[in-house]
């Protein structure tokens, strides 16, 4: 029904004029947030709101516009999840947890050039509020060793790249590894998953990942399709990967990763699934339930082809190739020799 959106067709005239036009409101986006956050437990649920929202707010207008952005509805809820997490995890005042909920959501998201300017509006928003660093002592130790197994040089930028990885896991199930070639997505992936399962703890369960080409088989072999003779339902790749997945019984996490370019039409059969019902829907009536400890991953090299309701259903985790260099790909080659 809206024109011009990448995988919908055109409805026919005589269809159209049994459709009305009617107005749409803006939702409040403040109170949202207010009672989300006093249902977390805040007691200054409406200060802390407000400057929440209004940080969106000045992003979307001050920051450059990239396809990977946005600060629409499903940003502020993947903020507000944060808060709650952090919530119940830490003892710090509202006003921290807040400022530290923005900054672990969005940060990840954002170009080098971007940084700056949102952390100026973060700090207008939130002045004198100073977060304490997060410990991850455990997990950097662990990324440690799995570079050294990899044989890669454990570079402050690319380890932060894997904790911003980890941070957007806890909030979101669906999330895109975004960057250009050369800058290490694949590896951030294979170097947290590696230091999970070294770790082995209570927090860090061992992670299984599975890997699929979306681009390499067409949308019938991914999904499943119907036998026009016999009417009968074969599933495809993605359903019998996700069927094994959910009824799996064992505490590991699974990353279903899908590594190829996105473009509007098959990912758009996707969005039931990065929705917060996590349900893959197949044209055979079979609905699929995805467990807690599944996550939909993403690499891509950009999201040009993606559309607004796919981009905003997912966490981004950007990459830059300047951030890495080509130094430490020269180290990397040469302990091999």
């Amino acid at each position: 029904m809206n024109p011009g959106y990448a995988g919908r067709s055109e409805l026919p005239d005589n269809l159209k004029a049994l459709f009305r036009p009617c107005a749409m409101m803006v939702p409040d986006y403040v109170l949202i947030a207010e009672i989300e956050l006093y249902s977390f437990g805040f007691s200054d649920a409406r200060h802390i709101a407000v400057k929440v929202c209004a940080s969106l707010t000045l992003s979307s207008e001050q920051l450059s516009s990239q396809d990977h952005y946005d600060f629409g509805m499903r940003a502020l809820k993947a903020i507000l999840t944060a808060c709650g997490n952090l919530r119940r995890a830490l003892d710090w005042a509202e006003d921290q947890i807040g400022l530290r909920a923005l900054k672990d959501v969005n940060l990840p998201k954002f170009t080098s050039n971007d940084i700056p300017l949102y952390t100026g509006i973060t700090n207008d928003l939130f002045p004198g509020i100073v977060c304490p660093s997060p410990d991850y002592s455990l997990l950097t130790d662990s990324m440690h060793k799995a570079c050294e197994d990899h044989n890669l040089v454990p570079k402050p930028e690319f380890l932060k790249k894997c904790i911003q990885l980890y941070e957007t896991l806890t909030v979101r199930h669906g999330l895109m590894v975004v960057g250009g070639a050369y800058c290490g997505k694949t590896k951030v992936i294979n170097v947290l998953k590696d230091a999970f399962t070294g770790i082995n703890n209570d927090e860090f369960v061992p992670v299984e990942t599975y890997f699929i080409n979306p681009k390499s088989i067409s949308q019938t072999q991914l999904y499943g399709l119907f036998d026009d003779d016999s009417g009968e339902w074969t599933d495809g790749v993605l359903a019998i990967r996700i069927a094994e997945c959910a009824n799996s019984e064992t505490p590991d996490r699974k990353w279903i990763i899908f590594d190829g370019p996105v473009d509007a039409i098959w990912i758009e059969n996707m969005n039931t699934v990065l929705d917060d019902n996590k349900k893959l829907c197949l044209s055979s009536g079979a609905i699929i339930k995805l467990k807690p400890t599944m996550t939909i991953m993403f690499e891509v090299e950009d999201l040009k082809e993606a559309s607004p309701a796919t981009i905003s259903r997912c966490g981004m985790v950007l990459l830059e190739p300047h951030e890495l260099g080509h130094n430490v790909l020269i180290r990397s080659y040469m302990n091999k020799i």
